[in-house]
């Protein structure tokens, strides 16, 4: 993920940006789905025996038109600018992809990837036979009973109406090869590889699902290390900013359903690869919510946005100023409490998910929902909790009552357990990390007590919070003396700057 401020001031102060309305690429998609769901209208009523349609082609007729209006034709502009390009002496290597990840780079120093789509069997609709040196044939669609059972999806719907050209199994090594190699000559790095469910609906000529599989992941994966170093993928479930049915509500139960699926997936597949959580927008009605997950998935953070579309307050509560962010250790479970229950539907479970950091307490072991960590965990006599979005601290132990909060639907809360250390006889102390991010424990890289002092390497900048049962005599950051707060109800904080020269650490010590 790129700085955000570097993001920032590209998209604010360009000179020479051309004109561009951050709200036209989601008006266009509202556009369509109208069409979309006046075509349905038009076909429920065919099929209900409607012989007089011309009502819904009207409609249709008029948001087409509509929609051809909204893309603003440009015809001419596009005649005028390849007349001019025709008699100037340009080079080929000015145009094509080559070009934009060359352009991309020059604009974003150290950019660190850049990746591309592509469906499993190519595109959407896999290989038309015949457009290439590939064998593919064209294979009827069969939804399986299991993923019939499922919501309705548009893009389902149009690939068994439209079916698959499918590429010869036996040909999957250079079919990826073929893609992959281009790529990587041209300046990608690593492919995003979506719609991985298709195979299943083409399987039985191939001998089922499991051995057409085989092959293809076994092309895929030769292809990935021979181009992009053998780790340039991505997969993961979709992020949905509304129904493509068009349920109003869609806006706001299709995100519970994304973290549900999201907590799962984390579950079963977390086991052997590293799971991603999806991209999501900054801008959209539900994006804290999105952003809250994000935090303390485990996993990569990265946004959709539509040029424009920033939420830059909150992309600074997930990313530190050099692009990197406070990564948990582990991937996120759901709570023992959540498994095999409905958080979305059945009134009464609330979707809890958790993971670790690094500091004060643990290191990385080996696979498994059992870790280590937790048992270090639960062996602390007292606990120092935060609220992220209550901006709450307070203590707890492990026969302490249970802690009662009431939430909202969309809404999340980030609860982060400290245990409490003592220093000397006479201190007790825990670090939270920087509450401006979401993770704040996430900021904390080590931490060193002796019988006086507490010593904790900081990434970041912004508000340092500890638990400190005793005021300290004297904090410093980076050896210089700085002024600090504390309360009698034991939070303890300062401000800490970003140290561009030391990557963004600064070394914290309080001394009682």
């Amino acid at each position: 993920m790129r700085k955000v401020q570097e993001i920032q001031g590209w998209i604010d102060v360009g000179p020479d940006r051309p004109p561009f309305d951050p709200k036209k690429p989601k008006l266009l998609i509202s556009k369509a789905i109208e069409i979309e769901v006046a075509e349905k209208s038009r076909d429920k009523a065919a099929q209900s025996g409607v012989t007089d349609l011309s009502q819904f082609e009207a409609q249709i007729e008029k948001l087409t038109k509509e929609l051809d209006e909204m893309f603003g034709g440009g015809g001419g502009e596009e005649k005028s600018s390849s007349k001019g390009c025709a008699s100037c002496s340009c080079k080929s290597e000015n145009f094509g992809m080559k070009a934009f990840t060359r352009d991309l780079r020059q604009n974003f120093k150290g950019l660190d990837d850049i990746y591309v789509w592509h469906a499993l069997a190519g595109a959407w609709g896999g290989v038309r036979p015949g457009a290439t040196h590939l064998k593919s044939k064209i294979q009827p669609c069969k939804l399986s009973p299991g993923l019939d059972g499922t919501m309705t999806d548009l893009a389902v719907v149009k690939i068994i109406e439209g079916s698959i050209g499918l590429v010869d199994p036996d040909q999957a090594d250079d079919f990826y090869d073929s893609m992959h190699s281009y790529l990587s000559k041209v300046g990608i790095t690593g492919v995003k590889v979506d719609v991985i469910h298709m195979l299943e609906y083409v399987s039985e000529e191939y001998g089922g699902r499991v051995e057409l599989a085989k092959a293809y992941y076994k092309g895929l994966s030769k292809s990935l290390s021979k181009n992009f170093k053998g780790t340039g993928l991505i997969s993961r479930d979709d992020f949905w900013f509304q129904d493509p049915n068009g349920d109003p509500m869609g806006v706001y139960w299709l995100q519970g359903v994304h973290m549900i699926h999201c907590a799962y997936n984390s579950m079963w597949m977390g086991q052997f690869i590293q799971p991603d959580w999806d991209m999501f927008q900054s801008d959209h009605l539900c994006a804290k919510f999105h952003a809250g997950s994000r935090a303390i998935c485990g996993g990569p953070v990265y946004v959709s946005d539509s040029l424009g579309g920033h939420d830059f307050d909150l992309l600074r509560k997930l990313v530190f100023p050099d692009g990197t962010i406070p990564k948990c250790i582990h991937f996120a479970l759901p709570t023992r409490d959540c498994l095999f229950k409905n958080p979305l539907f059945d009134n009464k479970t609330i979707l809890k998910i958790w993971n670790f950091n690094k500091v004060p307490f643990m290191r990385v072991t080996s696979n498994g929902i059992k870790k280590k960590e937790a048992n270090e965990m639960g062996k602390a006599e007292e606990y120092a909790v935060y609220l992220s979005e209550e901006e709450k601290l307070f203590l707890t132990k492990p026969d302490s009552d249970p802690i009662s909060i009431t939430l909202q639907p969309s809404t999340f809360e980030i609860f982060s357990f400290v245990p409490i250390k003592k220093i000397g006889e006479a201190v007790k102390f825990a670090p939270i990390g920087l509450t401006n991010l979401f993770n704040a424990g996430g900021t904390i890289q080590g931490v060193v007590y002796d019988e006086s002092i507490a010593k904790i390497e900081v990434k970041g900048e912004g508000n340092f919070l500890a638990y400190s049962s005793v005021k300290p005599k004297k904090s410093y950051v980076n050896g210089s003396e700085v002024g600090l707060k504390w309360s009698e109800n034991g939070k303890l904080g300062l401000n800490i700057p970003w140290y561009e020269e030391c990557g963004g650490i600064s070394n914290v010590t309080f001394v009682f």
